[in-house]
């Protein structure tokens, strides 16, 4: 089904779990013949204010310069240097993410796929869910994307190892 102009916006973040939809996106892509549109929204450190406060742009172009690489990087990591295999649009934007997501994928026939990250409750209080923001929100169709099955194995790892706990290794290796 290809359908002239459709678009796939993905939200890229570099994280597990944005790697894990930019590959569910790019095969909606393929599927629909779509454009893969991959976005990485970006703000500067101490937030908005704290760049309008001084006169010197140099300190912004330089964050946005580090936001395409963050961007390069995480379709490098999740493509190699194959690509997706559908025509790829890369987008930077300054702002929050869940609102730069909605702004780019304002068109009724896109689809805006954002990785569902597991989180707990002290995650979800401290830093709102840019999933279900654009869920809740969106103009278009919204494929929040669960975790790799890999990432609370991952998760589960570093947390142990943080603490100096032992690490449980009956399940990772296949006995012989």
């Amino acid at each position: 089904m290809n359908k002239p102009g459709y678009r796939v916006v993905a939200g890229v973040s570099g994280s597990l779990e944005s790697l894990t939809a930019l590959h569910r996106a790019a095969s909606e892509a393929r599927a629909t013949g779509a454009t893969l549109w991959a976005v990485l929204a970006w703000e500067p450190p101490g937030g908005d204010i704290a760049h309008r406060g001084g006169p010197c742009p140099e300190p912004l172009a330089a964050w946005r310069r580090m936001a395409v690489d963050r961007l390069t990087d995480a379709l490098g990591t999740a493509f190699g240097g194959t690509g997706p295999g559908v025509p790829l649009e890369r987008l930077v934007v300054l702002g929050k993410p869940a609102k730069v997501l909605l702004s780019v994928a304002d068109r009724p026939d896109d689809l805006l796929v954002v990785g569902a990250g597991a989180r707990g409750r002290m995650r979800r209080a401290l830093q709102p869910s840019v999933a279900r923001y654009c869920l809740a929100r969106a103009g278009c169709p919204v494929l929040a994307v669960p975790p790799s099955p890999l990432h609370r194995t991952f998760h589960t790892m570093h947390r142990r190892n943080t603490w100096k706990l032992p690490l449980k290794t009956q399940g990772l290796a296949e006995r012989r």
